[in-house]
């Protein structure tokens, strides 16, 4: 599909999903089911973002002068890139391997919304951008930023031949490259007001840490059939609210290892999804001889539009795995979760014309 096509897509859905007549929540019998945004600004950033970033102690609009600020900036600073600017990474990640480095305390910033401002653009269309950007430390902040990477195809025929009879299997998959966004094994990191595109494996990979927050981003067209995930989890935790997803195989997956959990609430599934969208994985899919699914995962409050099966839980949690308040727009009740022992459903709404159930 051309770029264009996509792109004109993705504004007339954002613009159905904010319409007033397009509510993301319900009110039934006194009780509000489904995302609402909050104080900060509108779910997915954008224009009436109120944290948003305009300005910092470093600003650079070229490559070679943002890897420069990133090699100087102190904790507590931040590198602001003009929302105007648009930042390629391409020859640099496939002559050497290139990876932007972020160090602990340091804030990456733009503008996106500002007075119109669609925020910098930082890409690569190099097929092996893995990752493109890296977190080195704690208590990272991204923000404001268009992020995109070269892989927005889900490559249906490719899986099919891996995986088919007589096919290659893993080794095969893998000799085709996959690519993430943002990566990170230090905790505290912060992804704001971003948009976030195009990447194989993960938009956001949290390869390890604890208390990451990711929110009010649009994450979409993470769907590469195997990976495709819009925010992936290994040994990490996080909250994540108030973003956007749309065309990810999952918008947020787990491991299932143990110490994988998340908090997933007041976020938007706008209707496009390879797979289901909301996913932890089990024991099986490691093949570790264990069922763990995961330690402890929160969905509540989220708005699910995608026909696909909005959350599964493919094994059972150390702790509990709890879904509440969140509104099904496309599944009656003991639809929408494909969960075991330690999920709890509860109190959710279901249908276009909402009713309560389990």
């Amino acid at each position: 599909m051309p770029l264009s096509d996509v792109m004109t897509g993705i504004l007339m859905t954002l613009a159905a999903v904010l319409a007033a007549e397009d509510p993301v929540c319900i009110e039934l019998n006194g009780a509000v089911y489904g995302a609402r945004a909050d104080e900060r600004g509108p779910i997915g950033g954008g224009s009436g973002y109120v944290p948003a970033v305009t300005s910092g102690e470093i600003t650079a609009d070229t490559l070679e002068t943002l890897i420069d600020a990133l090699a100087k900036a102190e904790p507590g600073e931040t590198v602001f890139v003009p929302g105007g600017a648009e930042i390629d990474f391409t020859t640099f990640v496939y002559i050497d391997k290139f990876v932007l480095e972020i160090p602990g305390g340091v804030t990456l910033a733009s503008d996106r919304g500002v007075n119109g401002s669609p925020g910098a653009l930082l890409f690569s269309d190099a097929l092996d951008t893995c990752p493109l950007i890296r977190v080195t430390g704690p208590e990272v902040r991204i923000s404001g930023l268009r992020i995109r990477g070269p892989n927005s195809k889900r490559y249906l025929d490719h899986h099919r031949r891996a995986f088919g009879e007589g096919g290659g299997g893993h080794s095969y998959y893998y000799k085709f490259p996959v690519q993430e966004g943002i990566a990170t094994e230090h905790g505290g990191l912060e992804i704001d007001n971003c948009e976030i595109s195009g990447f194989g494996h993960a938009g956001v990979y949290l390869d390890k840490g604890e208390n990451h927050r990711i929110h009010h981003n649009y994450i979409h067209h993470c769907q590469y059939n195997g990976l495709g995930y819009g925010i992936s989890h290994d040994e990490a935790s996080s909250i994540i609210e108030h973003n956007l997803f749309d065309w990810n195989r999952h918008s947020i997956a787990g491991t299932g290892r143990s110490g994988c959990s998340y908090i997933a609430r007041h976020n938007v599934e706008l209707g496009t999804s390879l797979s289901h969208c909301f996913d932890m994985h089990g024991g099986r899919d490691r093949e570790d001889g264990t069922d763990i699914a995961g330690t402890r995962i929160a969905i509540h409050n989220n708005t699910f539009r995608a026909p696909q099966t909005p959350i599964a839980i493919r094994g059972v949690p150390e702790e509990v795995c709890e879904v509440y308040g969140n509104w099904f727009s496309r599944h009656a009740p003991g639809k929408a979760v494909d969960a075991g022992r330690n999920t709890s459903v509860r109190d959710n709404a279901y249908g276009a014309n909402p009713v309560q159930g389990e």
